[in-house]
């Protein structure tokens, strides 16, 4: 044994026994264990399903892909082009990027780093006498550092960082959620806007009839200006209204243009040709409450950030207690790296490094400020858990009282169109003034506006409730992310 392993091997053994003393209570971890809260739902929903609702369990592949219960082929094309081009969904995704790196910095704590370097000296020194001596030295070394997280607050905050993780993916889904209703919303608004125009048009067609043979019967004598100029402003009402259906419609071209990642009005050409509503599907499962808190992404997200702020109370309670760092280094130094290994100077150092902040009037208001962003953030779970059941059970009752107003309309538009023939018969025969016909003309287009907005409300209604109950996360935009953030995350976010 030389001189250098000599000293290397005295020098360690004072603290190598303390330093597993210290591994050995490397098991302890500060802070409060995270639990999931749990939270008291009601059993049922308040307004019990009917009207085409169920409480059985919705089935995975149709929230999934809800969409397709449209039946829509035209939707379900923007729904996977929203999927690709939407620029807030791929900004979701480079969160969850961005979060898994952070958990990569976090957990990287828990290692040693090494580091390596190296260093090159010229010296020079002048004598009175007229001499100098000049040299150069070299020297290399390897450096290595870990701190031993005896007391858990490295282990914390990687815990904090997988809960981040978590909780961006819940956010990806979240965004992905409200982008499928958002897209199908808006599509559905256009097909509306087109049945109104479609009605509007037909109106007008049917009043300019009505103005031109008021005309006739003027020339006629058979009537007079009266009913001339009731006709026309009839006429030109319901012209009126059409620009700004237009308008409308357009608005919501472009919406889903810009949802999709296009500049607007690139769908024009696409979506110029109308189409009717989609129909709803006859039956929709809800659940109970209780699957809507484990389903929906803004529930979990929550849950994942109270996690979260649970691990970090720990890391703030870890300075407390003091820190265990070793540290080593190796090396060599020479004059030249030409001359022979035996006049080369080798190097060691090691030894551990224990620091204690024993006096720090910071660290206890941290962990009151931890604790309480912990309760804050407890307090905002249990507020998403009741405005997510809010959001349900308005929509039961948006949606089975929107089909009741729609089947009153229906008979309402079918009485209306009645009159109005009635009417424009007994107006033509002589037996009636045409302030009966202009009543029925109008009733008949407004009866027909109120149904076309009805049959659109209907179904956004049915978009709207898949929407609360979480639909559509699980879909094809989750998977290629949930792989590049690792599997372990995904699962375990499902499971949750």
């Amino acid at each position: 044994m030389n001189a250098l392993q000599k000293r290397t091997s005295v020098g360690w053994r004072p603290w190598l026994g303390a330093t597993l003393v210290v591994v050995m209570l490397a098991g302890c971890t500060v802070g409060p264990d995270y639990v999931r809260p749990e939270t008291s739902v009601p059993s049922t929903w308040h307004r019990q399903p009917g009207d085409g609702l169920t409480a059985e369990p919705a089935a995975p592949q149709i929230l999934a892909s809800w969409w397709t219960t449209l039946d829509d082929a035209t939707l379900s094309g923007l729904i996977e082009r929203a999927v690709a081009g939407n620029l807030d969904l791929e900004t979701a995704r480079s969160r969850v990027r961005e979060a898994r790196a952070r958990r990569r910095i976090a957990g990287g704590a828990l290692v040693p780093a090494f580091s390596a370097g190296g260093s090159a000296t010229s010296s020079r020194t002048d004598t009175r006498a007229g001499f100098d001596t000049s040299g150069q030295v070299y020297s290399t070394s390897l450096d290595a550092g870990w701190e031993l997280d005896v007391f858990g607050g490295i282990r914390r905050s990687v815990e904090a960082a997988t809960a981040d993780l978590g909780a961006t993916e819940e956010n990806l889904r979240d965004v992905l959620v409200s982008l499928l209703a958002e897209t199908a919303l808006n599509y559905v608004e256009v097909r509306t806007f087109q049945a109104r125009i479609a009605a509007a048009e037909s109106s007008l067609t049917a009043q300019e009839e009505t103005y031109q043979l008021v005309l006739w019967r003027l020339e006629a004598g058979l009537d007079d200006e009266l009913a001339s100029q009731q006709a026309r402003y009839n006429l030109e009402n319901t012209r009126s209204q059409i620009p700004s259906l237009r308008t409308g419609l357009q608005e919501a071209m472009n919406r889903i243009a810009v949802l999709l990642g296009q500049m607007p009005g690139a769908l024009n050409e696409d979506l110029e040709k109308p189409q009717p509503v989609p129909v709803p599907p006859e039956e929709v499962a809800v659940g109970v409450p209780a699957d809507v808190v484990r389903r929906r992404p803004d529930v979990r997200r929550a849950e994942r950030e109270l996690a979260a702020q649970t691990a970090r109370v720990g890391v703030a309670t870890a300075d407390l207690y003091p820190r265990l760092t070793l540290n080593g280094s190796v090396g060599i130094e020479t004059l030249s790296f030409r001359e022979p290994a035996a006049s080369r100077t080798s190097f060691a150092s090691g030894g551990p490094r224990i620091s204690w902040a024993i006096f720090d009037p910071t660290i206890r208001p941290n962990i009151e400020v931890q604790s309480e962003l912990q309760q804050q953030a407890l307090i905002q779970y249990e507020a998403v858990v009741l405005g997510s059941l809010e959001e349900v059970e308005n929509a039961l009752v948006a949606y089975a009282q929107e089909q009741r107003r729609r089947e009153n309309l229906r008979e309402a538009t079918k009485a209306a169109q009645l009159a109005a023939e009635l009417a424009q018969f007994k107006y033509q025969a002589g037996l009636t003034d045409f302030s009966n016909v202009l009543d029925a003309e109008r009733s008949l287009l407004s009866f027909q506006d109120q149904l076309h907005q009805s049959d659109g409300t209907v179904t956004s209604n049915v978009i709207r409730l898949y929407r609360v109950l979480g639909g559509g996360w699980t879909s094809m935009a989750v998977a290629p992310v949930a792989a590049e953030v690792g599997g372990t995350a995904l699962r375990h976010g499902e499971e949750r």
